[in-house]
């Protein structure tokens, strides 16, 4: 594999893999991202589906040194050892939490109901956040519901929607435009900004939907807007 430097700025290197979406490659960047922690200079690292991009502060060090320190992290014999999260999420797909399910059972030619088994038995990867503040961009959706995105994107997507589009699903975090395929919504909130950390998922944890009905759904979301529930996870050492 050939590794790419790239100036971004007089602030900022870019570290490329490669140009696939690929869960090896992904594995790559985050352990790349893991090791760097602490690293003098550094403000922020921000890994995608295919690269990191270091935002460091230039009086502390520059593109040659973090350079050489990111050469000496991929040449290490032993891999980085990286931490993340598994969160465990409740979601209704069913009625107006699902507008779109009848039809992605409808173009796949299965039921609702195999649609929703499908969707739910994946433990996804969450490659990169983006798009919108914490929006999950997660790998990688069972080959028979990998639709292209829509024709007509919607110009309001409900916060919590459980969305599909080629390989990946997706939770959109804010009520925005968009154009993927809505089988679900979930009653958690992934996103708020005046939380100490706004954004609670991250690049490299794991998320494994829990189908729940539209009670079960409505007595998570009380219990959410009053500040009542506690989003189960569990650490996972990779």
């Amino acid at each position: 594999m050939t590794i790419r430097f790239l100036p971004s700025g007089d602030t900022a290197l870019v570290v490329e893999f490669g140009s696939v979406v690929d869960r090896a490659l992904s594995d790559r960047v985050l352990r790349l991202a893991a090791g760097l922690e602490g690293t003098k200079g550094i403000v922020e690292t921000v890994p995608t589906f295919r690269s990191i991009m270091i935002h460091y502060d230039p009086l502390s060090t520059g593109f040659a040194e973090l350079k050489s320190a990111v050469e000496a992290l991929l040449g290490r014999d032993k891999p980085i050892e990286r931490q993340a999260k598994l969160w465990h999420v409740p979601a209704c797909y069913e009625g107006e939490w699902a507008p779109d399910l009848e039809d992605v059972a409808r173009r796949t030619g299965l039921g609702t109901a195999e649609v929703v088994k499908l969707h739910s038995e994946v433990r996804y990867h969450i490659y990169m956040l983006g798009f919108l503040p914490g929006y999950p961009y997660m790998g990688d959706l069972p080959e028979v519901l990998r639709l292209p995105r829509r024709i007509d994107p919607r110009v309001k997507v409900p916060a919590g929607s459980v969305a599909i589009a080629t390989t990946m699903t997706a939770i959109y975090t804010l009520e925005s435009p968009g154009g993927w395929h809505l089988i679900g919504t979930t009653p958690l909130r992934f996103f708020d900004p005046a939380a100490e950390r706004p954004a609670i998922l991250s690049p490299g944890d794991a998320i494994e939907f829990e189908p729940v009905s539209p009670g079960e759904f409505a007595s998570v979301k009380r219990a959410v807007l009053a500040g009542d529930y506690k989003v189960q996870s569990e650490r996972l050492v990779l």
